[in-house]
Parts: C-alpha cells; structure tokens; sequence
C-alpha cells in the first residue's frame, strides 16, 4: 500500500517505485512495443502521477498486457487497480492505480489520440 500523508493523500511516488518498476516489467514481459513513462507529478491539472504508455500489435495482445500487468501488480506489490476501462474492445485498455496510469493501445489508437503530445510539459522517459 502507498504511503499517506497526514492529510489522507497518498505520497507521490517516482520511477522507482515497486509498482511502477513492476508495470514495466510486466509490459516488457509481453512484448509491449513503445513504452513510454510521462512524469506528470508537476503539472498542477493532472490527476496522476505517472502515465505509462505501451503499444501492442493486436487487440489480442493489448489485453494480454493489460490483464498481465493487474496480475504482477497485484502478486508483487498488492495492489488492484482502482478502475480499468477498455476491456472489451481492446483498441485501448486504461488501467488506473491512482498513482501510476497504464495506458495499453494499438498502435492506430495511439497514433490517433497522441497522448505524448496532449501532455508534452510531462517529463518523458523511453523504456
């Protein structure tokens, strides 16, 4: 479980983090293509932390990634997923551990929604 402040607010976490580091390696681990992490921690509006970004061939192995990543996340660091969206589709599966969101895309989707671009003042790191 993250940290709390005394205000009830989970502490920002960096990209050391146990889950964070558990995320990529999960992605790695199916052959998620692109993977991106934006540091979001300095931009007033954003409601997260850290976005981590990965691209997959087809919509087979987008939920293979995705269903992975909740799985080590959940065996590693005890943590489940506050929301997931995009399941059935597949295009894109979102999954959000408050702190750290995943974004899991094919790589139309991606190119199409840009989000590297939509939060350029994020700092970006190449996985």
């Amino acid at each position: 479980m993250l940290a709390k402040r005394k205000s009830g607010a989970a502490y920002k976490i960096t990209r050391n983090a146990k889950i964070f580091r558990t995320i990529i390696h999960a992605i790695q681990q199916k052959k998620g293509e692109n993977i991106v992490s934006l540091d979001l921690r300095k931009i007033p509006e954003a409601v997260t932390d850290f976005f981590i970004i990965c691209q997959a061939s087809s919509t087979t192995q987008v939920k293979a990634i995705a269903d992975y990543v909740q799985a080590m996340v959940k065996d590693e660091c005890q943590e489940t997923p506050f929301r997931h969206e995009g399941q059935q589709a597949a295009h894109w599966i979102l999954v959000d551990y408050v702190n750290v969101v995943v974004h899991v895309m094919q790589e139309e989707t991606r190119k199409f929604y840009k989000l590297e671009e939509m939060w350029s003042d994020a700092g970006m790191m190449e996985h």
